[in-house]
C-alpha cells in the first residue's frame, strides 16, 4: 500500500492542476489578507470558500484520478497484490496530495503575515484541519460514485449532482422544512439534519470557533449548547471521521465484488 501511495502521491504532485490547486489558494490568501489586512475576516470569508470549493475539487479530481487510471489499477490488479491495497493506496495519495496543496497554499501567505503570533491561530488551524476532512470525505464518495459507474459521463454527472446536493440543494430542503414547521420545536432535528451533512457540519464547527454563531439567531444558540461542548466536538469530529470510514468500507466491498 505504501508503494501504491507513494507512486499516487507523487503522480498527483507532478500535475498541474495539483499546481494550480495550490497557486489559486496561495494567490487567494494573498488577495484577502492585501484587501482586509485583517486575518479575522480573512479566515470569515476562507470558510465560505473552502466548504464549497475544498469538497467540490475533491469530488471532480476523485473521479478524474479513478477514471485517467482505470489501466494502470488494471494492471495493478493482475499482479499478486489485494485489491484493498491498491485502492486504499490510491485513495490516501490522492488525498494527502489535494489537503497538502490546501495546507501549503494558504498556510504561506498567513504565515507571511503573522498567523503565527496572532490570537486566532487555533481558528486558522481548525480552518485548514476542516477543509482536509472535506477532502478526504469528497474523494472517497467520488471514487464510491466512480466505482459504481463504468461509464465516465455518468460517474462524472452523478458526482456533480451529489456534490450539489450536499453544498446547495440539502441546505435548501432544510430551510424549507424549518419554515413549514415553525410551530413545532426543531431542535433535536436541526442538530440531526446538521450531523447527516459533512458540509453543513464543517460549517457549523467553524462559525462556532469564530465565535459569530450569533448572528445565526436561535438556531445559532441550540448549535453552540451542543457543539460547543467537549462532547459536541468529539461528535461532530467523530461524525466527520465516519463520513471517511464507510465511504472506504464501501470501497473495499465494491473493489472485492467487482469484475475489471
Amino acid at each position: 500500500m505504501i508503494k501504491i501511495l507513494k507512486y499516487s502521491f507523487y503522480d498527483l504532485m507532478r500535475s498541474r492542476w495539483s499546481y494550480a490547486y495550490f497557486v489559486f489558494y496561495l494567490l487567494l490568501g494573498f488577495v484577502l489578507l492585501f484587501l482586509n489586512n485583517n486575518l479575522d475576516k480573512a479566515i470569515i470569508t476562507l470558510m465560505n470558500i473552502i466548504v464549497i470549493l475544498t469538497p467540490l475539487i475533491g469530488t471532480v479530481f476523485g473521479v478524474m484520478y479513478y477514471y485517467n487510471s482505470k489501466e494502470f489499477t488494471e494492471l495493478l490488479l493482475a499482479q499478486p497484490v489485494k485489491r484493498s491495497t491498491i485502492f486504499l493506496g490510491q485513495f490516501i495519495g490522492l488525498s494527502v496530495s489535494l489537503s497538502l496543496s490546501l495546507v501549503l497554499g494558504l498556510g504561506i501567505p498567513f504565515l507571511f503575515y503573522g498567523i503565527m503570533n496572532s490570537a486566532i491561530i487555533l481558528n486558522f488551524i481548525t480552518l485548514i484541519f476542516v477543509g482536509a476532512f472535506l477532502t478526504f470525505i469528497f474523494v472517497a464518495l467520488a471514487y464510491n460514485i466512480a466505482l459504481s459507474n463504468e461509464n465516465k459521463i455518468k460517474g462524472f454527472g452523478y458526482a456533480i449532482l451529489m456534490w450539489l446536493f450536499m453544498a446547495v440543494i440539502y441546505d435548501g430542503l432544510f430551510l424549507i422544512s424549518l419554515l413549514v414547521f415553525d410551530d413545532y420545536p426543531l431542535d433535536q432535528f436541526s442538530l440531526f439534519a446538521t450531523v447527516f451533512n459533512p458540509v453543513d457540519l464543517s460549517r457549523i464547527l467553524i462559525l462556532l470557533k469564530l465565535d459569530i454563531s450569533a448572528l445565526m439567531g436561535y438556531t445559532g444558540a441550540v448549535f453552540k449548547d451542543f457543539f460547543g461542548t467537549i462532547f459536541g466536538l468529539i461528535a461532530s469530529f467523530s461524525m466527520l471521521m465516519l463520513w471517511i470510514i464507510f465511504p472506504l468500507l464501501r470501497i473495499v466491498r465494491k473493489a472485492s465484488r467487482k469484475d475489471f
